[in-house]
C-alpha cells in the first residue's frame, strides 16, 4: 500500500491519512468484479446484434480510467465543497433531464438519453446523487435554524424531480428516489403529518401509474400471475442462475447468457451466477451489504446532521439500486431495467455513481471535530 508520513501535510496525504480504506477498496473491487463479467456477457450480446465481440467491452473499460479519477477527486473535497459540486452538477444535469423528453432518443418508448457528440449520457443518474446531497442539506439546515423552510423545500425539489422522470416517463429511477427520500424524511425526525402525506401521495401515484401506463400494469401483472404475459427474460434469468449451481460453469462456459435479452445490463446478476455459482453472487452481496453496514456505522457516530443525513442517503441509494437490481434477477420484484452499481455495463451509471460515492468517502473522511471514535478511525485506515 502507499507509504505516506503522517506529517506530510500535502493533499494527498491528508487524503490518505483520513479516508475510508476498507470502503475504497470495496469500491474498486466492485469496478473489478464489473470488468470480468463485462468480459463474460457482453461478447454474446454484441454478436447478437451484429457487433464486434469486444464492442462494449472496450466501451465500458474506456470509462474505468474517468470513474477512477472522479470517484478519487471528488473524495479529495471537504463538506462544503461536496455541497457545492452537489448544488452545481444538479442545476446542470437537471436542465438536461428536463430536455430529455424533447431532444432525447427515444429507446422502448421512453426518452431518457441526450447524445452529446459521440457521447449518450443519462442525466438522471446524476440528478440523483446531487439531489440526496442537496436534500440532506435542507433536512439539516431545518433542524439548526427553525425559521428555515428547509422541509418545505425539500419537498418541492422532490415534486421537481418526480415530475420530471414520469414525464420521460422512467419510473424505476422515480420509485428508488422516492424510496430514498422517503428514508431521509423519515430519518431526519419529521412529522408523521409530512411522512403520511408523503405516503399518500406515493400510493396514489403507483395506483395512476398502474391505471394510465399499460407498460407499468404489464409489469406488475406478469410479476403476480406470470400466465398473464410473456416471461422470457425472467425464466432465462433464473435458468442461469439454476444452471450455475453453487461453483458455477465456469468462465467463459455460460450458455443462457446467449439468450438472454440485456445480460451485460439488467441482467449481468444471473450471468455472474451462471458462470461463477451462487458463491460469486454471495461474495458480490456480500461487498454491497459490508460498504452499506460499515457507512450506516460511521453515520451514527457523527455529530454534524448535514454528513449524516447525506451519507445514508447515498448509501441507501447505492445499496437500494443494488437491491432491486439483484432482486429483479431472482424474480423477486417486477422486472424493471436498473443496473447494477459499478458491475452493469453503462458509462453514465458508472460515472455517477463514481460521483456518488467520491462524496460518501469525501463525507467519511476523519475530520477535526467528528464523533467518529479513534478506535474506529484505525479500523477505517488500517
Amino acid at each position: 500500500m502507499i507509504r505516506l508520513a503522517r506529517t506530510n501535510r500535502s493533499l494527498i496525504a491528508e487524503w490518505w491519512w483520513t479516508v475510508d480504506k476498507w470502503t475504497l477498496l470495496m469500491l474498486v473491487c466492485l469496478m473489478i468484479v464489473g470488468g470480468v463479467l463485462a468480459l463474460a456477457a457482453s461478447p454474446a450480446v454484441a454478436m447478437r446484434i451484429h457487433l464486434p465481440p469486444f464492442y462494449f467491452v472496450y466501451k465500458q473499460l474506456a470509462f474505468f480510467v474517468p470513474a477512477i479519477v472522479v470517484l478519487i477527486g471528488v473524495s479529495l473535497l471537504n463538506v462544503r465543497q461536496v455541497r457545492r459540486a452537489a448544488a452545481l452538477v444538479f442545476a446542470v444535469a437537471f436542465v438536461l433531464m428536463a430536455l430529455t423528453p424533447v431532444l432525447g432518443q427515444e429507446v422502448k418508448g421512453a426518452h431518457r438519453w441526450l447524445q452529446l457528440g459521440p457521447v449518450g449520457i443519462q442525466p438522471s443518474e446524476f440528478v440523483k446523487p446531487a439531489f440526496i446531497v442537496l436534500v440532506a442539506w435542507l433536512f439539516a439546515e431545518a433542524q439548526r435554524t427553525p425559521g428555515i423552510p428547509g422541509t418545505a423545500l425539500a419537498v418541492a425539489l422532490y415534486g421537481m424531480v418526480v415530475a420530471v422522470l414520469a414525464v420521460q416517463p422512467d419510473f424505476g429511477q422515480l420509485m428508488l428516489v422516492t424510496l430514498v427520500f422517503g428514508a431521509m424524511f423519515f430519518m431526519a425526525g419529521l412529522s408523521w403529518g409530512w411522512i403520511g402525506s408523503l405516503a399518500v401521495i406515493a400510493v396514489a401515484g403507483a395506483i395512476t401509474a398502474y391505471s394510465m401506463m399499460p407498460h407499468v400494469a404489464s409489469r406488475v401483472d406478469r410479476f403476480l400471475d406470470p400466465e398473464s404475459g410473456d416471461t422470457y427474460q425472467i425464466d432465462r434469468a433464473l435458468d442461469a442462475v439454476n444452471a450455475g449451481g453453487l461453483f458455477g460453469r465456469g468462465p467463459g462456459e455460460g450458455v443462457v447468457k446467449r439468450i438472454l435479452p440485456d445480460a451485460h445490463t439488467d441482467f449481468i446478476f444471473a450471468v455472474a451466477a451462471e458462470e461463477y455459482g451462487v458463491i460469486a453472487g454471495l461474495i458480490i452481496i456480500g461487498l454491497f451489504a459490508t460498504i452499506v453496514m460499515r457507512t450506516l456505522r460511521q453515520a451514527m457516530e457523527e455529530q454534524d446532521l448535514f454528513v449524516q443525513f447525506a451519507a445514508c442517503g447515498l448509501v441507501a441509494l447505492f445499496g437500494l439500486q443494488a437491491l432491486i437490481n439483484m432482486s429483479v434477477n431472482v424474480n423477486l420484484m417486477p422486472a424493471k431495467g436498473m443496473t447494477l452499481p459499478f458491475i452493469s455495463y453503462g458509462g453514465s451509471s458508472l460515472l455517477a455513481l463514481a460521483f456518488a460515492m467520491g462524496m460518501l468517502l469525501a463525507l467519511t473522511r476523519r475530520r477535526a471535530g467528528s464523533n467518529v471514535s479513534a478506535a474506529t478511525g484505525r479500523r477505517a485506515n488500517a
